[in-house]
């Protein structure tokens, strides 16, 4: 047995502050963490223990995690006197990063009711089948979405707005003096809704239960610990006076990473939180931590390449930080060489895992010597989790053989919400998760096989080829269409498609479709970040094997 796995064996055994013991969960016996956290609620009751600590930092705003609380239960209140909101109703979330988000989701979930988060970056089409899949009762929105909503409210009949910038001063004033809900909340009760790219074509919803979310912040807890005992294993002295932690966020609020890491676990720790508005812009994550002492950051997608190969890196006093994440699409050894020059403690902060909004834990991680002694893995599976590489027909495979990743434990999400279907088809009956990525381990290690999946990642966002494939064979000048991710150098990969355009009898050439009327064809109805940027048009057929299925290998070629 290494330090890795002697250590996790001391914090999960008996008083080892992450005892571990076998309980059902939803039918099934599995392994949970005894002294976890019952519901969010319990989470944000204990945030107001932190008093006048700053939580959130916006602009020039500055709220503590007292005024954070008082925020939350005023809003809690008035969502359920004024706006009828009771246990299982929807309350829906489209917004920036604004504070109103926070409040909103804490809000929401106190009452036993479920956040919808809609991604900010749709358009009206992908917002109206958002609405029509989860009738919410409220939609919590920021001026810009709303003033680009087109007809999409008419999906969601009777739905109440609440205009962030106007309305939600009403809210937090509501009941200055209130206290949080006393709705019951059980474990597996769904708490919020994250939306996913479907293999149908259409965003699928994802139930994150309150048990689920809260194992993200058991689970991270458990990571940070054993890398703290793993380094003083190794003889790496730890520093005798760190600065505060305070972490810079700039995933998007509906993307777990945003909202768990973000929202949640720092909300546990205590944490400042800084949260930027508008397009990512590399020079002033730069400022912000510096002037902020920003200790954390986690710079998703093409995020950290681009702060990191910024002309201005070296302008900046970026001491203060100690920890750098990234996700969300392949990270290379040399961009994880880059960020352990970055600093001070080197190879220690940098870190990464593995994991969806469908298993919403992440299912393994690493960092510190592990991570630089295996770059090319995204670390170990985490406690209280099973991994298992299967075939084809199921069968799990030996170390080392690529196949997909199936997952169990208790935190995967409940169901896709009202598609009963696709939920059967990714989730088991004895729980397992079908992930759809492909990957082998080896030596208790897993490594993602990121070209042999189907799905593009681009700077943390899933595309599903289909999706876009559909939108273009629905233009009337073409035939037939394929979509396939290619290695890009900050994006992580970029989407290419290669479209058959329909040949009519003597149609002249210049009546075809450019690729830049293509484009806009795709940008009518979906997020500007899965429009291709790579057109390849022909006249050929794509090439197909003997079942009709798409050689996409011959097309990457």
């Amino acid at each position: 047995m290494d330090a890795f796995d002697k250590i996790t064996a001391q914090l999960i055994a008996p008083g080892g502050g992450f005892d571990v013991v076998e309980e059902e969960v939803l039918g099934q016996r599995m392994q949970v963490f005894a002294g976890r956290k019952r519901s969010l609620r319990e989470v944000l009751a204990d945030s107001a223990l932190h008093g006048d600590a700053e939580y959130i930092v916006s602009g020039d705003r500055r709220i503590s995690y007292a005024e954070h609380y008082r925020m939350v239960c005023s809003t809690a209140a008035a969502l359920r006197d004024e706006y009828k909101v009771k246990p299982g109703d929807r309350v829906a979330i489209l917004a920036e990063n604004h504070p109103e988000w926070l409040v909103t989701f804490w809000a929401t979930v106190s009452l036993g009711a479920v956040v919808s988060a809609l991604n900010g970056w749709w358009k009206p089409d992908e917002i109206r089948h958002a609405l029509e899949l989860t009738t919410p009762r409220v939609l919590v929105v920021d001026e810009k979405r709303l003033a680009g909503l087109g007809d999409a409210l008419a999906a969601a009949p009777g739905i109440a707005v609440i205009k962030i910038e106007t309305d939600f001063e009403q809210l937090v004033n509501y009941a200055p003096d209130v206290g949080l809900p006393g709705t019951p909340i059980a474990e597996d009760d769904p708490a919020i809704i994250l939306f996913t790219s479907g293999t149908t074509g259409r965003s699928k919803g994802a139930v994150n239960t309150h048990r689920g979310v809260c194992g993200f912040l058991s689970n991270s807890m458990l990571h940070g610990f054993r890398n703290v005992m793993l380094a003083a294993e190794e003889g790496i002295p730890g520093e005798s006076d760190p600065p505060a932690t305070c972490a810079l966020m700039t995933v998007p609020l509906f993307h777990m990473s945003g909202l768990y890491t973000g929202g949640l676990m720092m909300m546990a720790a205590g944490a400042k939180t800084v949260w930027r508005l508008g397009a990512f812009d590399p020079e002033d994550v730069l400022r912000l931590i510096e002037k902020e002492r920003i200790t954390i950051w986690a710079g998703l997608g093409s995020m950290a390449p681009r702060v990191l190969g910024h002309p201005r890196l070296h302008d900046y006093d970026l001491s203060s930080l100690r920890n750098l994440g990234s996700g969300g699409a392949p990270t290379t050894p040399e961009t994880q060489a880059r960020m352990r020059d970055l600093l001070p403690n080197g190879e220690q902060g940098v870190g990464l895992g593995y994991g969806s909004s469908e298993t919403v834990v992440p299912v393994t991680m690493t960092g510190g010597r592990e991570l630089a002694r295996h770059p090319l893995s995204v670390g170990r599976v985490m406690p209280t989790q099973q991994v298992e590489i299967r075939n084809d027909g199921g069968d799990a495979l030996p170390d080392g053989e690529d196949g997909e990743i199936f997952v169990r434990s208790p935190y995967l999400m409940l169901e896709y919400w009202g598609q009963p279907e696709a939920t059967r088809e990714t989730i088991h009956p004895d729980r397992w998760l079908a992930t759809g990525d492909i990957g082998h381990l080896l030596d208790g290690r897993l490594y993602i096989n990121s070209r042999a999946r189907d799905m593009i990642l681009r700077a943390a966002e899933n595309i599903y080829p289909v999706e876009i494939e559909r939108r273009l064979e629905a233009h009337p000048a073409v035939e037939e269409a394929a979509v396939i991710g290619v290695d890009h150098a900050e994006l992580g990969q970029e989407v290419k498609a290669i479209v058959v355009l329909t040949v009519g009898a003597g149609a002249p050439a210049r009546q075809h479709p450019t690729s830049e009327e293509l484009a806009a064809w795709c940008a009518e109805t979906m997020a500007t970040f899965k429009v291709p940027s790579l057109w390849q048009l022909r006249s050929e057929p794509l090439p197909r094997n003997a079942a009709g299925k798409v050689l996409k290998i011959e097309l990457e070629s």
